[in-house]
């Protein structure tokens, strides 16, 4: 049976080409606690390849900052333009490939599954999983942009979908169902 560390660190990363969010979260003693999350601003390279390369050199040296153990990373989905779904894929292949050769191991999480696994709805809005992880996390303040608690999100998925028991605010939960039939109050509708 493998040894589960007693602090563990997970990178959530919410992949994008102009912008990119990521998130960089603690689990210790399987208390989750937020130790950095933001965006990449990519808008204002024009040369895609460059974009690229920024995204590299960005999320290298916060990896080897805040040295994560664990990514989680969101899956492209298939909208209405095939060159964003590319786009998209290409960004999140970059994140992959820089975690990777940084000995982080990797997991690939659809929109849906992390939306089902922070509110209990697959279909939730960006709004309500950025309300859930803020309460998740006990934070006071809501970023500017989406894609930092997208990024939180994820890292939050992760946490959940690899770990049998869930501990947030001090309670022991077994699953999300357990947590949401205990805070109901807590829970926006």
């Amino acid at each position: 049976m493998q040894k589960i560390p007693k602090v563990k660190r997970i990178l959530g990363i919410d992949p994008g080409t102009n912008v990119l969010g990521y998130a960089f979260i603690k689990v210790e003693n399987k208390k989750l606690t937020l130790e950095s999350m933001g965006i990449i601003w990519l808008k204002k390279y024009e040369d895609a390849y460059t974009k690229l390369q920024k995204i590299h050199e960005r999320l290298e040296a916060m990896i080897k900052m805040y040295k994560p153990d664990e990514m989680g990373v969101e899956a492209p989905f298939y909208g209405k333009n095939v060159q964003s779904m590319l786009k998209l894929g290409r960004a999140q292949g970059v994140a992959i490939a820089t975690a990777m050769s940084n000995g982080v191991s990797v997991k690939e999480y659809s929109p849906k599954k992390i939306k089902q696994s922070i509110t209990g709805n697959g279909n939730a809005s960006k709004e309500q999983v950025a309300a859930m992880v803020m309460r998740m996390l006990k934070l006071e303040t809501l970023p500017k942009y989406n894609d930092s608690t997208d990024a939180l999100g994820v890292a939050i998925c992760h946490y959940l979908q690899t770990q049998n028991k869930h501990k947030f605010g001090g309670e022991k939960y077994a699953d999300w169902k357990a947590f949401a039939k205990a805070n109901e109050k807590k829970i926006k509708k």
